[in-house]
Order: structure tokens, then sequence, then C-alpha cells
């Protein structure tokens, strides 16, 4: 199939929407639904804006949508809660910060541990602006370097 770039938006915006309002990824079935196609086109779409090069997978040898930047349908240790309930999951601790430019206006909170040591880490974000970071030594870093990340993701 060979979607149009205004389906392939739709289907993005429709996604997004989904992890947005309910913490998961939506099915292709309720893709189809919303975008009025047939469920076989609403499948075949879906695997082609996957095949974007955008930070997104679906689950191996699945139609379920794994991680659909920044968030991620599986558990992570990124927990991620709006105005003081818990209710999705981020993709990594970089695209855990984006997440806050999709609730406008609200609290979104970080929370997670340091891969190192396990210590807890708190972020508490409004906005794109950093409210409060607990403890205030808290760094990020990425053992990967950014040019080779596209390569990453193809081994997830």
């Amino acid at each position: 199939m060979n979607a149009e770039p205004q389906l392939l938006s739709r289907m993005y915006h429709a996604i997004m929407s989904g992890f947005v309002r309910d913490g998961l990824a939506p099915h292709y079935t309720d893709l189809a639904h919303q975008l009025r196609l047939p469920i076989e086109d609403a499948r075949l779409t879906l695997h082609e804006l996957m095949g974007q090069g955008l930070p997104t997978w679906l689950a191996p040898n699945t139609d379920y949508i794994a991680s659909f930047a920044p968030f991620s349908s599986i558990p992570t240790q990124y927990l991620v809660g709006v105005d003081g309930q818990q209710g999705w999951y981020a993709q990594c601790g970089f695209e855990a910060l984006a997440i806050s430019w999709l609730f406008p206006g609200r609290e979104v909170r970080i929370d997670c541990p340091c891969l190192d040591c396990g210590e807890g880490l708190h972020v508490r974000m409004r906005d794109g602006r950093v409210l409060a970071v607990d403890p205030p030594t808290v760094v990020g870093h990425v053992n990967l370097p950014a040019w080779r990340w596209r390569e990453n993701w193809a081994n997830t």
C-alpha cells in the first residue's frame, strides 16, 4: 500500500491522541473506525507509518504498537503522571521530557530509577519547563552517539 501523506498524518495524530487520552496506543481496528478505513487498509497504513523512519516500532511479528515516541505501550522504568495521576510510560528518559508538550497547562511528573545506582529520580514539568528535579544533581546520558540512534531503533 502506498498511503497518501495526509492519511499518514491523520493516523499519526490519531495514535498520538490515543496515547494522550488512554495511556496506550490504539489498535489498528480502532484506527480503522476512527479514520473511516477498511480494517485491512488501516493495518497496512499502520505498517507504512511505522516504516517512515520515526522512533516508532511494532512488537515483533505483530500489528501491536509497542512504542511511538515519546510514549511506550510496553511498561518501562519511565513512569509519567499528569496532574497527579500516573497513566503513561515514556519510551526513554529524554523522550519523557517531551511528553510535557502534549499536556499543555498541566503538570507532568516523571519518576524513574537511576539505571546506574537505582536511586529514584523525579522531574516535574509544565509546558516544557522544568519545575523541580529531585535529586538536584540529575544529569542525562545516552551511551550511543546521536548519529547511530536510528540504527539502534531497527534493533528494538
